[in-house]
């Protein structure tokens, strides 16, 4: 829920899609951060289990880790600069 509210309040308020990199890749990431939790809202706990199973998390914590770090750099970086 708190990731749906969060999604949703990006979403509205930061829906720009031009500008350069920083205000697309925000706004991408709010709109993902809506879908991944609408999907997860509505997903039976069985789906997730699978869900869960076919990314393989446990195998591949380290890259899903190091994707949302290197974005969370990229994000740090760019608003700092700006």
């Amino acid at each position: 829920m708190v990731g749906l509210v969060a999604g949703l309040a990006m979403v509205l308020s930061h829906n720009i899609w031009s500008g350069g990199a920083l205000p697309v890749v925000v706004t991408l990431s709010g709109w993902i951060i809506l879908v991944r939790s609408l999907i997860l809202l509505f997903l039976s706990p069985e789906v997730k289990v699978r869900l869960y199973e076919r990314f393989r998390f446990e195998n591949f914590f380290y890259l899903y880790a190091g994707i949302s770090f290197v974005f969370g750099v990229y994000l740090t970086w760019a608003a700092f600069s700006a």
